[in-house]
């Protein structure tokens, strides 16, 4: 299953605030479609399904993305839910996106494939690198990337940059102080319930 690219607000109303994926807020408060409204005693699984959801939504990956992270995740040792959220995190494109350089997680990818984003002073355009403590992010030194970060920054996706993140507005640059710490991630999730999900997948 790829991305997904099709209307952002649909998927908003059917599973909650996603922060990265949109910053827009829906009008109707209810899931959309036919039985949108209508109360529904929901299964285990189908409350799994829901919290996987979140994470592939918010995040931008694809099925075989999200399984991979759990793998990862699992041989990491301790535990494997905050090592998962800690991976995601400390993604490229997500860190982008909190360090205010562009309004949403889509936002921050196209930004960073498109090489206005360099890490340590070399360009890099892959949306999926891993953050490390002690990397250095930045708009790349040229005038369209400078004027693209600047434009994105009046409207930023979330208020406060996380504790493991510092930036400087004035030369457009970030850097990674350490790994996120649980409380930090924005996004509303249970994610004991996801490893339970794909702990049935084996």
């Amino acid at each position: 299953m790829s991305r997904y690219r099709g209307p952002r607000l649909r998927v908003v109303r059917r599973l909650g605030e996603l922060p990265g994926l949109s910053r827009k807020t829906p009008r109707r408060a209810y899931p959309p479609g036919q039985h949108g409204q209508a109360r529904k005693k929901r299964s285990e699984y189908a409350i799994q399904l829901e919290e996987k959801q979140k994470l592939r939504y918010n995040y931008g990956l694809s099925e075989r993305q999200l399984l991979r992270y759990v793998r990862k995740a699992r041989r990491a040792g301790g535990s494997t839910g905050q090592t998962l959220l800690q991976l995601l995190e400390m993604r490229l494109d997500n860190t982008v996106f909190r360090l205010g350089m562009a309004p949403t997680i889509p936002a921050a990818r196209q930004l960073v494939n498109h090489g206005h984003v360099a890490v340590n002073g070399r360009v890099v355009s892959i949306a999926s690198y891993q953050c490390r403590p002690g990397d250095v992010i930045q708009a790349r030194d040229r005038a369209a990337s400078r004027q693209l970060v600047e434009t994105h920054m009046q409207f930023p996706g979330l208020a406060n940059v996380p504790t493991h993140l510092e930036f400087d507005k004035t030369a457009l640059t970030g850097k990674v102080n350490g790994v996120i710490e649980r409380e930090w991630i924005a996004l509303e999730i249970n994610e004991l319930l996801v490893v339970e999900y794909y702990s049935r997948k084996g």
